[in-house]
């Protein structure tokens, strides 16, 4: 009470210098709630947007418990109304309450639960018409009507929430149409494998960047890290170990760890630096397992191992301070 009949008295004696103008008083006393103000609404914002999709995986969470305690109490048709019915119906609520400006945050609510929903309704759809839900097949029919749905969705608002699910259902027909393609075909090993998870991993990463500049930069981070984790964790797969391992791969790692931790300088990107770092740690304890555990070399070996995991913390953390705090 003191302290503010002190600035009052402070604020008079100003006053009556003209050293402060009434004006400038109440401009000040405006400036500082209003910014309180912000900063409190985006938090509420935030918050509220977490409650939704939360709200909405509960309520997706409720339906498949649902269908899970009554498989076979439950006939076809309620089934798919329970399921796919749900998917359309949350879709449907969503494009109407997105109408409304004041309730665009909450129709993303209802997509949210039409996006995890529908799946399972085109799966308890197929399986209800005899079909068999779990081949590549019926999969990369499933996906497709997904990502279609989505991608239009995507092209007529230009959603976040879309352009994720797009990527997400894209992600899942692209898997699910080469395994169809290859089928159980003998020459398509694991590798096989590898090398989608590799180039999917390089998608990833290209669709970050060209989202960097538009109003999806939401997903860039995201897109980045899980890019340069699927990237990077296929390409160390890639390297196999003694005495199947290939030397090309296991030559070209370093150059590849150390690019994507070059990129993160570039581009800002703490999930590139981090798991650039992470895999280039994990490359050197593979070579270390791989190559010196025999004889006087392995302690020799573990203990260079640690000095350059050592070096590899220190740049880490030194190109985080430096171009990404």
């Amino acid at each position: 009470m003191e302290k503010k009949e002190e600035i009052l008295r402070g604020l008079r004696d100003l006053a009556a210098q003209h050293l402060v103008t009434r004006d400038e008083v109440l401009a000040a006393f405006d400036a500082g709630p209003r910014i309180d103000t912000e900063i409190v609404a985006t938090r509420q914002t935030s918050i509220s947007n977490i409650l939704y999709y939360v709200g909405g995986a509960i309520v997706f969470l409720g339906i498949s418990v649902l269908i899970w305690q009554h498989w076979v109490e439950l006939n076809s048709a309620t089934k798919i109304l329970a399921t796919l019915g749900s998917g359309i119906s949350a879709y449907i609520i969503g494009v109407l309450l997105s109408r409304d400006e004041h309730l665009e945050a909450t129709s993303r609510a209802f997509y949210f639960i039409s996006a995890l929903a529908t799946p399972l309704g085109l799966y308890v759809t197929f399986d209800s018409a005899g079909l068999d839900a779990g081949s590549h097949a019926i999969q990369s029919l499933i996906s497709g009507i997904l990502l279609t749905t989505f991608l239009l969705s995507h092209l007529a608002s230009r959603k976040v929430l879309f352009t994720l699910f797009s990527i997400i259902f894209g992600t899942w027909f692209f898997f699910s149409f080469t395994n169809y393609l290859v089928g159980s075909n003998p020459h398509f090993d694991w590798r096989f494998s590898a090398y989608r998870v590799l180039f999917t991993g390089l998608m990833y990463f290209f669709l970050g960047l060209s989202f960097a500049e538009t109003h999806q930069r939401k997903l860039t981070s995201a897109l980045y890290g899980f890019g340069a984790f699927l990237f990077l964790g296929a390409a160390l797969a890639l390297g196999e170990w003694e005495p199947h391992q290939n030397v090309l791969w296991e030559l070209a790692f370093p150059g590849l760890a150390f690019g994507v931790m070059f990129l993160s300088v570039l581009l800002k990107s703490k999930g590139l630096l981090t798991f650039g770092s992470i895999y280039l740690m994990g490359y050197i304890l593979k070579i270390t397992a791989e190559y010196f555990t025999e004889g006087l070399g392995w302690p020799l070996a573990l203990v260079l191992a640690g000095l350059v995991l050592i070096a590899i913390g220190y740049l880490h953390l030194n190109l985080n301070k430096k171009f990404l705090a």
